[in-house]
């Protein structure tokens, strides 16, 4: 006999679940989220991965190292700064606080908006209630009509590099190091490789990023990878292409790497290593196995266009479901379920789902890349500005980098916007609403701009496709 009972349960309080229980509530469903994440404390703490261990844990240490970097550059506006060191422990501490109170927020929201919150686990029976089992073993059933499942995701591991020593771990635990390594190894030059590197690569350490694949971040624009690889070689970090990983061992003289490339095997010690491998579904035990609903090998639940399993009643949305693993698209995904358990029409349009890298200069795009706009059989319009150009950027000593705009030629409708420089994290909503407004190159191009900011490199870049750049040389000359 269920104990309670609810119009919606969603399991997993991360961007997803949140976002679905909010929504549910806010349409006057009533609705309980269960999430068993327990914070750094070892407390229950809302938020998932996103807040405790990912999205804002890491951008407040790559804010903290890029501002100690400054330090070091501001001779160029005529100021010294002598003897700047860094407290670790605070910096560290730091993050904690900026975790703590943005979980504790989603707490208050739920409060806010009518959600009931239980801590421990949540799993989903045959006959479409959830089993939920509180983190000290108390188990009961809550009955419900809609279930949206949000179980979010957790670090691959590989074999070859077992997290069984202090000295080799995952991306959790690469956020919180007592100290800056002397040198520091990292398996995977994805975007979590990436970002962990630039933190520890500018708070001292010497980084190395072993990658195998031959083309470095190979689902970006060619020319933006091809930049940025340039731009954090010359920063300091060692990424080295097309290195198969053959053992990772740890001892008391620190990790031996070993690896090959082209044909040669390579050893490689370093005090610490980060498996940075990317991330797999954490749906293990979330559906009875007599449910009926699908996962496929790697476990990922099998959904159609609108995040609705393969019973009616039963969404799963975020990092459990195909598509990148991002928190935006996953709370977007969140919103959805909710609206159409309610009766209305929503949808997410994958086709505008913007990605980031918080290096520096940051990475960004939304769309197609030009080779992927080939591949679809567009003939694909260019234009690109350079940072190198902009007088904001001039202004702020933060020039590298550039804008690149993709349009189809016979309807100019811009397909794709990638950009690598200064705040291409923020520059890129503008490209994103852009898109969804189904938007030419041309609209962007008559769109005023205010001056000097660094979104003018995006207006000139849709003047670029046309030929009608004002602040560089244009390839193609039209009237």
């Amino acid at each position: 006999m269920a104990e309670k009972s609810y119009e919606v349960v969603v399991i997993g309080g991360g961007p997803a679940g949140y976002a679905a229980a909010i929504r549910s509530a806010q349409l006057g469903l009533k609705t309980a989220c269960i999430d068993k994440t327990l914070g750094k404390s070892g407390k229950p703490s809302l938020g998932g991965t996103c807040l405790n261990w990912g999205c804002i844990p890491s951008k407040a240490l790559l804010d903290a190292s890029h501002k100690f970097e400054e330090v070091n550059q501001l001779v160029d506006f005529g100021i010294s700064v002598e003897n700047a060191s860094i407290d670790i422990e605070a910096m560290i501490s730091r993050k904690d606080e900026v975790v703590q109170q943005l979980t504790s927020g989603i707490g208050s929201l739920f409060k806010a908006n009518g959600v009931d919150s239980f801590e421990g686990m949540g799993r989903l029976l045959a006959d479409g209630n959830v089993e939920f089992t509180t983190h000290d073993a108390q188990v009961s059933q809550i009955e419900t009509n809609n279930v949206i499942l949000a179980p979010g995701s957790v670090p691959s591991s590989i074999d070859i590099a077992p997290l069984s020593s202090p000295q080799v771990v995952d991306s959790t635990e690469a956020l919180n190091f007592g100290d800056v390594p002397n040198r520091l190894g990292i398996l995977g030059a994805g975007v979590i490789g990436l970002e962990l590197g630039s933190v520890w690569n500018r708070l001292g350490s010497e980084t190395i990023l072993f990658e195998a694949l031959e083309q470095f971040l190979p689902s970006v624009d060619h020319r933006i990878s091809r930049d940025a690889k340039r731009i954090l070689s010359k920063q300091g970090l060692d990424i080295r292409l097309g290195t198969t990983v053959v053992s990772v061992t740890a001892s008391d003289n620190g990790v031996e790497v070993v690896y090959e490339a082209k044909g040669e095997k390579n050893t490689v010690i370093v005090d610490r290593m980060i498996v940075a491998v990317g991330r797999k579904p954490n749906t293990y035990d979330l559906i009875a196995t007599d449910c009926g609903i699908e996962t496929d090998e790697r476990g990922f639940i099998t959904v159609n266009e609108f995040c609705q399993t393969s019973l009616e009643n039963v969404y799963a949305v975020g990092d459990a479901v195909r598509g990148p693993m991002l928190a935006h698209k996953a709370a977007e995904e969140g919103i959805m379920a909710a609206e159409r358990i309610f009766g209305k029409k929503s949808l997410v349009n994958y086709s505008n789902v913007p990605a980031v890298i918080y290096t520096h200069p940051e990475i960004a795009w939304v769309g197609l890349s030009e080779e992927q706009a080939k591949g679809e059989g567009f003939e694909a319009e260019v234009g690109t500005f350079s940072f190198g150009a902009s007088g904001r950027a001039l202004a702020a000593n933060d020039r590298e980098g550039l804008v690149k705009i993709i349009s189809d030629s016979s309807s100019d409708r811009v397909l794709g916007v990638h950009i690598l420089g200064p705040q291409a994290s923020e520059l890129i909503g503008q490209a994103v609403m852009a898109m969804e407004f189904g938007a030419t190159s041309e609209d962007i191009g008559l769109t005023m701009f205010a001056h000097p900011s660094l979104s003018e490199a995006l207006h000139e870049a849709a003047l670029g496709v046309g030929g009608h750049a004002i602040h560089m040389a244009n390839r193609k000359k039209k009237k």
